[in-house]
């Protein structure tokens, strides 16, 4: 059990989160540092956040030196059950800490530290494809609840029978689309259908795609002269201006046919605002995928329709399982799945 400086460095790359924290710790002593008092307030969190990481950290190797002079202490002398119930508690302790590391360890990506935007689309399947996508919206919404996230509906379409026909969320929270990233794909369900007068089974499908919420110096660079916007009235919830006033927008970047709508503020600009901020991250995935397939078209490379990759199957008839495929994972505790219990999933995709 040795606690080793180097893990910290090679692992966990402290040179250059001494680096970060050094530079924003300059920043922070600038005059204008709060010109900006929004980026100021992220720089200042993660300042907190790497302080704090450096801090656990070295706990933690205070800890686990101070178990083995204990563990060495015991092996010379006759350990009474006691001794050994406090060792063992002791390594739980531990065992918990470097759990909780080793997540640290996924999030290397470009912007995994970003919040996310995710999206459900109900796919084949009709009525119950649409009550298929509110589930996996509760789902995900209980989730967020679960794992401590702030999640908030941008915008919502209801279904014509029932259910959603498509949904839009902003997840923030530490690593959100780190964590999150992994749940892009097709998602199946089987059933027996509660839109069928004779309860056949029956299969449904949503999609599910997650982008990072971009910050200033990530953005793309859009042309307004390519976009087109459109106002209209809001649906569901939301107070006296739902279905009184156009204050929902949709935004369409007419190049691309890209689109993002936003109707859950109560004033156009402020759907606007947040119907763009979905946009450019569309944009950034749209433009990002564009630049693989042409290095793969030059390497003779397949791209997979992302439309085929069913990742997922709920099955709650005739038996009860949730599997997912690219993982081999799989439990039969389909309550807890569909009340936001996917961090086995979540954390098994990541580890792969």
């Amino acid at each position: 059990m040795k606690a080793n400086s180097s893990i910290w460095t090679t692992v966990f790359d402290w040179s250059g989160k001494q680096k970060e924290t050094e530079r924003l710790e300059k920043e922070s002593q600038k005059e204008d540092f709060w010109d900006n008092p929004q980026e100021a307030g992220k720089a200042l969190k993660k300042l907190e956040r790497m302080k704090q990481e450096k801090a656990d950290w070295k706990s933690l190797q205070d800890q686990m030196r101070e178990l083995k002079e204990f563990l060495k202490e015991l092996n010379e002398e006759n350990a009474g059950e006691e001794d050994l119930e406090l060792a063992s508690q002791e390594l739980q302790k531990i065992s918990k800490k470097l759990n909780y590391f080793e997540k640290k360890t996924f999030f290397r990506g470009k912007y995994d530290e970003n919040n996310a935007i995710l999206e459900i689309h109900a796919g084949a399947g009709g009525a119950d494809a649409q009550d298929w996508s509110e589930m996996l919206l509760r789902m995900y919404l209980r989730f967020c609840e679960r794992a401590g996230y702030r999640a908030g509906i941008i915008s919502k379409s209801s279904g014509s029978e029932a259910g959603i026909k498509r949904a839009s969320l902003e997840i923030q929270g530490e690593n959100a689309y780190g964590y999150l990233k992994g749940e892009k794909g097709i998602h199946r369900l089987v059933r027996q259908s509660p839109f069928n007068a004779d309860a056949l089974r029956q299969t449904s499908f949503a999609a599910v795609e997650v982008w990072p919420v971009l910050e200033k110096s990530q953005e793309v660079e859009i042309n307004p002269k390519d976009l087109r916007v459109d106002t209209f009235r809001a649906s569901g919830a939301g107070g006296q201006h739902v279905n009184t006033t156009d204050s929902a927008v949709r935004i369409t970047h007419l190049p691309t046919n890209t689109v993002a709508s936003c109707q859950s503020e109560r004033s156009q600009q402020q759907n606007r605002e947040q119907a763009t901020k979905v946009l450019k991250a569309k944009l950034h995935e749209h433009f990002e995928e564009k630049r693989k397939s042409e290095e793969e078209a030059v390497k003779g490379e397949k791209k997979s329709a992302e439309w085929g990759n069913q990742i997922r199957s709920y099955v709650f008839h005739p038996y009860k399982m949730v599997k997912d495929h690219r993982i081999n994972l799989e439990t039969s505790n389909v309550e807890d799945v569909m009340d936001g219990g996917i961090e086995g999933f979540l954390e098994g995709y990541l580890r792969k």
